[in-house]
């Protein structure tokens, strides 16, 4: 396990927009409680509530991914209006303390859904 510092930073803040993550037309998860997490030089990932998120549109794979910053990915293939995405969503289970907020929520890749949307109204 490796501690986030000056060589390596990561913050986590509390984001005040509504974040809609879209998959074929499906709302698949749609938020105003996403937390952004900033790693190093990394582009900004939201964290979408678990509660938020239909759940129901998501199957867990086998895939799993180690950071030594935040601990081990599960991975979530994700359904929406006919397409499937493997692996397209990923959750820290038992994060490491430095990002221990980020538990229950789950992250998307933009690639592999139609859009993550954020609105600033």
């Amino acid at each position: 396990m490796k501690e986030p510092g000056p060589d390596h930073p990561i913050t986590i803040t509390s984001n005040p927009h509504r974040i809609r993550v879209m998959l074929g037309g499906f709302i698949v998860a749609e938020t105003t409680q996403a937390l952004t997490l900033q790693e190093a030089t990394l582009p900004p990932v939201h964290y979408i509530p678990r509660q938020d998120v239909h759940m129901d549109l998501l199957d867990s794979t086998d895939h799993h991914t180690h950071c030594p910053y935040k601990g081990n990915a599960s991975y979530f293939t994700v359904n929406g209006g006919g397409l499937v995405r493997e692996n397209a969503a990923w959750s820290y289970e038992e994060p490491f303390p430095s990002v221990v907020a980020i538990k229950e929520h789950l992250a998307f890749y933009p690639e592999k859904v139609d859009a993550i949307e954020e609105f600033k109204d």
